[in-house]
């Protein structure tokens, strides 16, 4: 049979294209400035850990890159989002894990086994807008379930393998909005909502109710979950742990006053991260306690920034895995909890992230039980002074925001390989 010239050229091109495809058996996804979505990315990863694809994180290797073997789908998913990658050889791929292991570099390889459960902790009323977890879990196309106080206090958090914690009072004080928004319809109505599922599940007043749920929440950690928390669901969760047995709310928020001399019965010992607090007792006052550096801090806007700390990639996986990033400069933004006095932060808990001129860390790390926490200060990485009915952020316009990469860092976290820490 006579071959045209044109079908030799077809078939020559089929030849090497199968074998450029029997080289080409990784494909890799730098998050270095080069990536054109860092947010998207992390979803890539997380769709071929569901699919069973195991997934090496190169830390501190072009700003924390995925090696993933090659898979048809997931390439097509790196182009339908948008997300910069290379396909390249198992030579390539090789030399790249080479030059990792180097005792010389501060890099190394983890592997990611499992799509890790998650659940994020919030008011079923609420909109994935109001908090920047369930924002960017959305963009990233990363599912989650929701889960508030009734399915805590079941015991349904054993079903998950990461827990965020919205924006939550867990003092019973309703946010401390009273001052400003006590006449208003959310207001009303939230405190309503609550008192009436404080009395569903068997409790006197809210404070029980959120009391009953933190020390839940505590007992996942302990047993060897992963939480992460931003803005006041920080600072609130370790002030309702350490007032356990002591009432500190006033009478606007429980209807009966504090109990006289709340401050001396704290029990800093039951808290995750802090210590040595004092509480704010004027109820009319917008801040739980002196951990919070809200209005102590003197910084515009301009020149607000938090850095993240370095750690040894072999010697300290965990912290390096949480600090993977494009850029170790982050600019700034503010919550009702914006950062933490390093003051008052317990000597055994790693500061990830910091602004050391005022004295604040933003971003810090502990291991509680089997479990392990992470807290990180304020509400929107790219909503500098977010407020209450403010619009949300479209993160089409923010795909390679660094702050927001902390959040993600930590949802993959807990897919990798558990490794004990070498001695």
């Amino acid at each position: 049979m006579k071959i045209f010239p044109f079908k030799k050229i077809l078939f020559a091109w089929i030849f090497l294209m199968s074998i450029q495809m029997s080289f080409a058996k990784f494909i890799l996804i730098s998050m270095d400035t080069d990536q054109s979505n860092h947010l998207k990315a992390y979803g890539i990863v997380y769709k071929a850990l569901q699919q069973h694809i195991k997934v090496k994180w190169l830390l501190n290797y072009q700003g924390g890159a995925f090696l993933i073997p090659f898979d048809e789908s997931i390439k097509e998913e790196c182009q339908i989002r948008s997300v910069s990658f290379q396909i390249i050889s198992d030579d390539d791929a090789f030399e790249i894990l080479k030059t990792i292991s180097a005792p010389s570099k501060n890099m190394e390889a983890v592997r990611l086994e499992k799509a890790p459960k998650i659940a994020v902790y919030s008011p079923k009323d609420k909109m994935p807008w109001d908090d920047a977890v369930t924002m960017v879990l959305t963009y990233a196309e990363i599912p989650y379930d929701v889960v508030y106080d009734e399915e805590v206090l079941n015991d349904k958090l054993l079903e998950y393998d990461w827990l965020h914690l919205h924006h939550e009072d867990f003092t019973g004080q309703y946010g401390r909005f009273y001052a400003a928004y006590r006449t208003a319809p959310w207001y009303i109505e939230r405190k309503q909502n609550l008192e009436k599922l404080a009395s569903k599940l068997g409790f006197k007043k809210v404070s029980q109710l959120k009391l009953a749920v933190a020390k839940k929440i505590s007992d996942y950690v302990v047993g060897g979950g992963f939480m992460f928390a931003m803005c006041s669901a920080t600072d609130s969760f370790d002030i309702a742990l350490a007032a356990d047995g002591v009432d500190i709310c006033e009478s606007m928020y429980d209807g009966d006053p504090s109990e006289p001399a709340y401050q001396s019965k704290l029990d800093f010992s039951k808290c995750f991260a802090f210590t040595n607090f004092t509480l704010e007792p004027n109820p009319m006052v917008y801040e739980f306690s002196d951990i919070d550096t809200t209005r102590k801090r003197k910084i515009p806007k301009e020149t607000d920034y938090f850095e993240l700390n370095q750690f040894s990639a072999k010697w300290d996986p965990v912290p390096t895995m949480l600090t993977q990033d494009h850029t170790m400069l982050i600019k700034g933004f503010m919550g009702q909890t914006t950062a933490f006095d390093s003051r008052l932060i317990k000597p055994n808990v790693i500061i990830m992230a910091q602004n050391k001129i005022n004295g604040e860390a933003k971003y810090i790390h502990g291991v509680k039980g089997k479990g392990m926490f992470t807290f990180y200060g304020g509400h929107d990485p790219e909503d500098y002074s977010h407020r209450v009915g403010d619009p949300k952020t479209e993160l089409d316009l923010h795909p390679n925001s660094p702050g927001y990469r902390l959040i993600l860092n930590n949802v993959l976290f807990p897919a990798a390989k558990k490794k004990k820490k070498k001695t």
